[in-house]
C-alpha cells in the first residue's frame, strides 16, 4: 500500500522483472504516485518553504527532484516538483501525506494558494525500448522531450502531461493520465503496439533501484534523516537566499551519519541489519538486493561517522557466517569497484 493505494511489486519474479526492465519495455501502473496541486500567486513561495532546494529560477515545463524538509531538516517527502505554469505546480509525491501539510502551511503563512489532489493517475513506460513505444502511441515528437522535462501530448483528443522521467535508470516516460475513461484504452494500445518490443507489465524493481542508487522514502530516509546525511547534498542550496523552513537547520548541521553503499562479493542472505567493525555496530542496512548483473550483494547502510572512522570494510552477519563487506559512495560506481556486467541467464 503506497499513498493509500495498492501498488504491484512483482509480476514474474523480482529477478525476472529486473532483466525484462533492463532489456525491453514495461508499463507501470503508478497511480499511487499522487499529485499535490498548488495553484495561485503564492504557489512558488509555498513550495520554496517546503524544500531547501532553490527553485527561484525554475522554468515552466521542467521537473525537479526536491527533498521536502521540516524545520529540523528531516525529510518529509521527496517528490518531483513540476512547474506547469507560473502559478501552477504539481508535487508528484512519494509515500507520505503531503497535501494536509501544504494546506496547513498555506493557512499558517496566509498564502494566496489552493492546495488540492487532482484526479491524475500516472502511468510509467520504462526500459530501453520505452521511447520507441511512446513514439508509436503519441507520435515522433515525444522523442523531443528532454530528461526531466514535461509537455502536454494529445491522446484521443485529450492533452495529458508527459515527462521523460520515472523511478528507474533504464530510461522512459511518465504519462499523467487525467481522464479515467482513457486509462484502459491507453494501457491496451501500449501493449498492442509494443508486442514486437516484448512489452510487459512492470513496477518499480528492488534490484534495479538499488543498483541505480535510487533511495526509497520510509526505508533509506525519513523524518529522522536529512538530505545531507542521505547524500542528497546537490538538492540542498545552502548558499542561496531562499525562504525555506529547513535551510537554517541544514546550514548548522554537522552530519554524524552518512548513507553509504555496501558490496559483498557473493550471493548471500543478510541475517541482521546491523554491520560491525571489531564487534562494534557502525551502521544499519536500510535496503538490500542481490545483483544478478554483477554477481554481488548490494545494500545501503546508514553509517555512524564517529563509530566508523576511516574504516571501509565491515562485518556482515549472513547465512554463510560473517562476511566482509566493502563500503563505498552512492550511487555505486561499478567500474571503479572492478565489477563488469554479466549476461542474463535465459
Amino acid at each position: 500500500v503506497y499513498n493509500h493505494t495498492l501498488l504491484a511489486t512483482k509480476f514474474r519474479s523480482i529477478e525476472e522483472d529486473y532483466w525484462h526492465l533492463c532489456e525491453n519495455v514495461q508499463v507501470w501502473d503508478v497511480s499511487c504516485e499522487k499529485q499535490v496541486a498548488i495553484s495561485g500567486p503564492d504557489a512558488y513561495r509555498l513550495i520554496q518553504l517546503m524544500t531547501p532546494r532553490d527553485l527561484s529560477k525554475a522554468r515552466i515545463g521542467r521537473c525537479f527532484y526536491v527533498p521536502l524538509c521540516n524545520p529540523q531538516g528531516g525529510i518529509v517527502n521527496d517528490p518531483i516538483a513540476i512547474k506547469l505554469t507560473e502559478n501552477d505546480w504539481w508535487l508528484s509525491i512519494a509515500d507520505t501525506d503531503v497535501m494536509l501539510w501544504a494546506q496547513g502551511l498555506a493557512t499558517g503563512f496566509n498564502l494566496d494558494v489552493t492546495v488540492t489532489e487532482p484526479d491524475v493517475w500516472p502511468l510509467a513506460v520504462q526500459g530501453p525500448k520505452a521511447e520507441d513505444l511512446m513514439a508509436r502511441v503519441f507520435g515522433e515528437s515525444v522523442r523531443d522531450i528532454k530528461f526531466f522535462n514535461i509537455k502536454p501530448m494529445s491522446y484521443q483528443g485529450v492533452d495529458m502531461q508527459v515527462a521523460r522521467s520515472g523511478w528507474s535508470k533504464q530510461g522512459g516516460f511518465e504519462i499523467y493520465v487525467n481522464d479515467a475513461s482513457l486509462a484502459g484504452p491507453l494501457w491496451d494500445e501500449l501493449f498492442a503496439k509494443g508486442q514486437d518490443l516484448n512489452v510487459g507489465p512492470g513496477c518499480p524493481n528492488l534490484i534495479e533501484r538499488v543498483e541505480s542508487g535510487l533511495l526509497s522514502l520510509g526505508n533509506d530516509m525519513g523524518y529522522d534523516t536529512t538530505p545531507i546525511e542521505c547524500g542528497l547534498d546537490q538538492y540542498v542550496s545552502l548558499d542561496a537566499d531562499i525562504d525555506s523552513l529547513s535551510i537554517s537547520a541544514l546550514r548548522q548541521l554537522v552530519p554524524q551519519r552518512q548513507l553509504m553503499g555496501l558490496v559483498i562479493d557473493q550471493a548471500c542472505t543478510i541475517s541482521e541489519s546491523n554491520v560491525y567493525v571489531d564487534g562494534q555496530c557502525v551502521g544499519e542496512i536500510t535496503s538490500q538486493a542481490y545483483s544478478p548483473k554483477y554477481g554481488v550483494h548490494l545494500a545501503f547502510v546508514l553509517c555512524s561517522l564517529p563509530a566508523l572512522g576511516a574504516h571501509l570494510k565491515v562485518d556482515v552477519n549472513t547465512n554463510l557466517s560473517v562476511l566482509k563487506g566493502q563500503l563505498t559512495t552512492l550511487p555505486f560506481n561499478f567500474g571503479a569497484l572492478g565489477l563488469t556486467p554479466k549476461t542474463p541467464v535465459k
